[in-house]
């Protein structure tokens, strides 16, 4: 609900507010989806390249992504073996662990849906053919000719600087805290070297809160080892001279060399808290500067900054420009009925398909729907990922499903052939009649290559059925009063 006055005006809160009437409200579907239904979807995803050369892709999928999936298995696994053995690291850590899985598979089954689609071949037919149409037309090939040469020799020319570039953002800037944190006080420092106290007091009154937020699941060891692990792995995966020195001459004994660092530093203590609350910012900063774990990051940040971030930004400058160019090619050359739709932006964008599903691999296939069976088959008791609340088993097993269930069974899912990206969880799914009948929240693992390739054979966007939602804010939330306010329709019943 949205509340207002009884005006139906924006109003402070009130006992007298009442929920919002809007000019319209989608109608929701009690039919649900069969396979063919139309869908569409509408939000605003983050965004996507399809129009990427067949070079760029090819150096995600063999150099770029199994880089950061090589980190973030080390970070898992320290995770996992630490959550495994201590109660409550499980509970700090289990959210973390979830968070750092998901781009961790977006990033294998990206790779895994680029392979088996031939996706990189694909790309390079299609730039054989581009470059015979050029060859065709004189003006096309004076302008144009020299472009998509130009493209791939940048991508070859910052290959390294890209991964190396993925690789320091996992290692240095996500995946362990005590970096993080580090790194943000290296930040705070500069904005008082630059602003003095205004500048360091208005970043600080920002960056107390989030800390904070970091602290309650903090545990200072596990955050060490994921040092250790992750560090140690830093000089395999750079090239030499993006190394720190502090850290190639420490690297046989980074056990010890880390635990000084985390031992003196006052960021996994936490006193660092007291710094940013209680001193002037010319005495924060004096103590900040001498910081064990920010000078390690400085030494870092020192690095990335020269070597890496400069020169990788004067090559993004001429991509963007050439891209621009390629793309403006490709538009040009483009037959009458080709369909060259624009990337997501993160502004509103809507996606038009149909629920269907699919098959990933020989002699497997997957149907479009699924059920709250399906949820019982994978209940855990006690599990913190499929563990299954007492009311809901409870109104499985009566079979208590209201009006919302379809031939006895109670929907759960359901997938579509949607272009979804990150952002989209939560838009709406919307039925031929304007009608909804679910919400998008992810998309099929290996369907996640669709930033780069949509391939209608295994892009799949999934949706939470609407009638699921009802159920559980009817059946099993008890918030029926709520049902009585939407407009419930059955438009296969015409």
């Amino acid at each position: 609900r949205i509340y207002a006055g009884p005006d139906n005006e924006p109003a402070a809160y009130s006992e007298e507010n009442i929920p919002f009437t809007p000019n319209h409200s989608l109608p929701i579907s009690l039919d649900g989806v069969d396979e063919g239904d139309f869908t569409l979807i509408f939000g605003f995803p983050g965004s996507t390249d399809e129009y990427l050369p067949a070079i760029a892709i090819e150096q995600l999928v063999e150099e770029i992504n199994p880089a950061r999936i090589e980190v973030r298995d080390r970070a898992l696994a320290v995770m996992d073996e630490a959550m495994r053995n201590d109660p409550e690291v499980k509970i700090q850590y289990a959210s973390k662990f979830a968070s750092i899985a998901n781009y961790w598979k977006k990033w294998k089954g990206e790779n895994l849906g680029l392979t088996r689609t031939n996706a990189v071949a694909s790309k390079r037919a299609e730039e054989l053919a581009f470059r015979k149409k050029l060859r065709n037309n004189e003006d096309w090939l004076a302008t144009y000719g020299g472009t998509l040469l130009k493209l791939e020799d940048n991508y070859r020319r910052s290959l390294q600087l890209r991964e190396s570039d993925a690789v320091y953002g996992e290692i240095v800037n996500r995946n362990i805290e005590g970096l993080r944190m580090a790194g943000l006080l290296t930040r705070l420092i500069s904005y008082y070297e630059e602003g003095g106290d205004d500048a360091f007091r208005s970043f600080a009154s920002r960056l107390v809160p989030f800390m904070e937020n970091m602290y309650e699941n903090y545990n200072a060891g596990v955050d060490q080892q994921l040092a250790v692990t992750l560090l140690d792995a830093y000089p395999d995966l750079m090239p030499k001279e993006f190394v720190p020195r502090v850290i190639s001459e420490n690297k046989n004994d980074l056990d010890n060399f880390i635990g000084e660092y985390y031992k003196l530093s006052k960021i996994p203590s936490k006193a660092v808290l007291d710094i940013l609350k209680n001193d002037e910012p010319e005495q924060a900063v004096d103590k900040l500067k001498k910081d064990p774990l920010v000078l390690l990051v400085s030494d870092f940040d020192l690095m990335y900054r020269q070597d890496i971030l400069r020169p990788l930004a004067d090559i993004e400058t001429e991509h963007d420009s050439l891209m621009r160019h390629y793309m403006a090619a490709q538009l040009l050359v483009a037959d009458e009925d080709a369909r060259i739709f624009p990337d997501a932006n993160s502004t509103l964008r809507v996606g038009y398909g149909k629920v269907n599903g699919y098959e990933p691999k020989d002699g497997v296939k997957y149907l479009h729907q699924t059920y709250l069976d399906g949820v019982m088959e994978k209940y855990v008791p006690g599990d913190y990922e499929f563990d299954v609340p007492e009311r809901l088993i409870t109104l499985y097993e009566n079979k208590d499903y209201g009006p919302y269930a379809e031939n006895g069974k109670m929907p759960v899912c359901f997938i579509g052939s949607n272009h979804t990206t990150g952002g989209n969880s939560g838009s709406p799914a919307i039925d031929a009649q304007g009608n909804l009948i679910g919400l998008n929240f992810d998309r099929v693992w290996e369907g996640t290559m669709s930033d780069y390739n949509y391939d209608f054979s295994i892009c799949r966007n999934i949706m939470v059925d609407a009638r699921y939602v009802l159920f559980i804010i009817d059946k099993y939330g008890g918030a029926s009063h709520l049902i009585d306010e939407m407009e419930l329709v059955h438009p296969k019943a015409k």
